[in-house]
């Protein structure tokens, strides 16, 4: 029943939601569009449910330089100032309604990390592929990047366990009050974030 009410939900409200923020998703895919030579999107393979590969879409806001080596420089390297910007009012998010829509993911529900911390998760932590992954989630109103790994995992895994309509919904409010007063928001999931590498 949840999967089936959440699913209603999720569709109702991300169509709602790209309507009403659709002038800001206008507005920043014209800009990306015009200062980052056509590349708008960006796009990164994620465990889902049951641990399948997906790819999540959000606004491209960091730039492609890479080190000596061919490597990427650090996250914080390379955010741009208008991509800095719109991760602090979580604009970059809008377009992961489009993989609501498509059934990648739900609205609610742990966030999708990296591909390569998958062999790394133990079995109490691979619980959170139990469930879709979340464009919000109970650890992400919980503290977000301020919580320990483990703890994040701990919170990831009471929502599997606890999962309801009335959770969901709290989520989504709390998620909202959060967003619109900066309350323990960062600018990146992946800024100012330690590398996953696994419990001792």
């Amino acid at each position: 029943m949840y999967n089936f009410i959440t699913r209603i939900f999720d569709v109702i409200f991300a169509i709602t939601g790209l309507f009403i923020l659709s002038p800001f998703f206008i507005f920043v895919y014209l800009y990306l569009f015009i200062t980052n030579n056509g590349n708008v999107f960006f796009y990164h393979a994620r465990p889902g449910k049951n641990e399948k590969i997906f790819k999540v879409i959000k606004f491209k806001s960091m730039n492609d330089k890479k080190d000596e080596n061919g490597e990427f420089l650090p996250f914080d390297q390379r955010v741009t100032k208008f991509g800095s910007t719109i991760r602090k009012l979580s604009l970059d998010e809008i377009p992961q309604l489009l993989n609501v829509i498509k059934g990648d993911m739900s609205l609610v529900g742990p966030r999708p990390l990296l591909v390569q911390y998958l062999p790394l998760y133990n079995d109490f932590q691979k619980q959170r592929h139990n469930v879709k992954p979340g464009i919000t989630g109970w650890a992400q109103v919980n503290g977000r990047n301020a919580i320990s790994w483990e703890k994040k995992f701990e919170l990831d895994v009471w929502f599997v366990e606890n999962k309801s309509i009335l959770l969901y919904i709290k989520i989504l409010f709390l998620t909202v009050k959060k967003v619109l007063f900066k309350e323990g928001v960062n600018s990146s999931e992946n800024l100012n974030m330690t590398t996953f590498t696994g419990t001792k």
